[in-house]
């Protein structure tokens, strides 16, 4: 490889992301604040030619509670915890449009220049919870391709997990379904078997943001491996924490991190895959695209300097693949 690569890889839920965290307690205005600022950040991203995956719930591209239920799959997740099921939040709490939709932002997604829509399962599905099913997997990765093909005339080729949650036996379902690329988990322990957390795991990953506690976060081009019958994992380097904007030094030291790593992998020629949820931002729009400004403006300069480009997962997974063919 002769330049280094930036991806950027967002995971676009909206309230299907944390339902089963907050219930119906969450702020209205978080999800507006994050409705908001979504054209300002494809703006950014189109302008300054930065590509990114936006990894979307399927349920997502609903326009309504009747299309929703008529692309959602007659399978669904047997989850032993119902509490995890989507599907059972929707029966007991309803369905709220501002929180559940978002055919039009899906729309200004496809239409910004250097953006590529990619799946984050229809119903934002848990791989590695007890009581689900590999068929119920699949049918939930089918409900997603078809509507995004009925509605949008795409197939995607790239899948983000839910929480991270890589279930390796279902790879193969993967790209059966026709992702061709996933995202990984960083390479440290603290990343791994994300479904069974511990206070370790989490004190670790919160000062890995801050302080060099981990290896070493970006990653060479033929790193990435092809194995028979599975997509081609892309990992991640790390996530962009979401700003606190009542601590100020701790929003500076966490993007100074990341400036450093940033530039380590364009110095050394590596893969730098960010990412983090779009709704992160709704606490603090206007600081959080500040920063993000500057994350881009530093991106420029190393463009500039080093030759460093940004591709998408899907960029990338291609970038990789014709390495692969070459060797």
């Amino acid at each position: 490889m002769k330049s280094g690569i930036f991806t950027i890889s967002l995971d676009f839920e909206l309230l299907w992301g944390i339902f089963d965290k907050v219930g119906a307690r969450y702020k209205p205005e978080y999800f507006s604040n994050t409705r908001k600022i979504i054209p300002t950040m494809l703006e950014l991203f189109g302008s300054n030619e930065i590509s990114v995956t936006w990894a979307t719930v399927g349920m997502l591209f609903a326009e309504n509670e009747e299309e929703w239920k008529f692309y959602s799959p007659t399978y669904l997740p047997s989850y032993r915890d119902k509490k995890l099921s989507a599907y059972e939040w929707a029966k007991l709490n309803g369905i709220r449009p501002e929180v559940h939709f978002a055919p039009e932002l899906i729309g200004q997604i496809l239409a910004t220049p250097f953006q590529e829509l990619g799946s984050h399962t229809y119903a934002h599905y848990y791989t590695l919870m007890r009581g689900q099913s590999p068929e119920q997997f699949r049918q939930d990765l089918r409900a997603t391709q078809k509507i995004a093909e009925d509605k949008f005339g795409i197939r995607m080729k790239s899948l983000v997990f839910p929480r991270n949650h890589i279930n390796e036996l279902y790879l193969g379902i993967c790209l059966e379904e026709g992702y061709d690329y996933v995202r990984g988990n960083p390479k440290n322990w603290f990343w791994q078997e994300t479904q069974h957390e511990s206070f370790e795991k989490k004190l670790f990953r919160s000062a890995d943001c801050f302080f060099e506690v981990g290896e070493k976060s970006s990653f060479g081009i033929d790193e990435i491996r092809e194995f028979d019958n599975e997509p081609l994992i892309l990992p991640a380097s790390r996530i962009l924490r979401p700003l606190n904007p009542l601590n100020p030094p701790f929003n500076s030291v966490r993007l100074r991190r990341i400036f450093r790593e940033m530039e380590l992998a364009a110095k050394q020629n590596e893969v730098y895959h960010l990412w983090w949820h779009p709704h992160n931002f709704g606490n603090a729009p206007d600081q959080s695209m500040k920063e993000l400004g500057q994350l881009i403006q530093h991106f420029q300069k190393l463009k500039e300097q080093y030759g460093m480009e940004s591709l998408s997962m899907a960029g990338l997974g291609e970038k990789a693949k014709s390495r692969l063919l070459a060797v």
